[in-house]
């Protein structure tokens, strides 16, 4: 038997496979969340075998969510859902050892194996999802994406600086960075102009 814990912002698509799951496998769901921060708490305190997350979810994302978890159980298994994989949110992903990623359209039965998959190991990337990551045409460094990302959430250089650990001239020094190599003239722009090359 493998148990679960499910992760995801919409109720009829989580509970749908709350139910389904089970039907299709060996599965136990021991607890549903219904965004990141409850993801955490939830995965801390069942420390489940899979932890099915959703990538996009409002306020804490999956993606903070897995990392939140990984300072405490770095050995918990994931498996990520997602809808439109970027392909920089992919790699941030794998950095953080995220063992499996599957599309949000997924059959449950698929959904199933993937998660036995994991469960003995092994890893798991669709091959839709990972043709998107081989796309790798973004000029920016890691850090100059953690900042624009937060950028475009509208928070500040002191707030940014906050939020990721960093000194105010540290943020200041990665969006002039990331300006000049994406052509932009104020860090808005090139926020979005990175999320509009699906770098974000």
């Amino acid at each position: 038997m493998t148990t679960v814990v499910l992760a995801d912002d919409e109720a009829l698509l989580r509970k749908a496979m709350a139910a389904l799951l089970p039907l299709e496998g060996d599965i136990t769901v021991l607890a549903e969340a219904e965004n990141g921060a409850e993801a955490v708490e939830e995965t801390l305190r069942h420390r489940p075998d899979v932890l099915v997350i959703d990538l996009e979810m409002p306020g804490v994302d999956g993606l903070d969510a897995v990392a939140e978890i990984r300072r405490t159980r770095p050995e918990q298994v994931i498996l990520m859902l997602t809808r439109h994989a970027k392909p920089g949110v992919l790699r941030k992903a794998l950095k953080l050892g995220v063992q499996g990623f599957v599309s949000k359209a997924a059959e449950p039965a698929h959904i199933t194996s993937v998660i036995g998959v994991l469960h003995e190991g092994k890893r798991w990337i669709d091959p839709d999802v990972s043709a998107l990551a081989l796309v790798d045409d973004c000029p920016l460094t890691d850090r100059e994406l953690d900042v624009l990302r937060v950028t475009g959430e509208g928070y500040s250089v002191a707030d940014i600086a906050a939020q990721l650990h960093l000194a105010q001239g540290t943020v200041r020094n990665y969006l002039s960075n990331a300006m000049q190599k994406t052509q932009t003239r104020t860090r808005h722009e090139a926020a979005r102009y990175a999320r509009e090359h699906d770098w974000l």
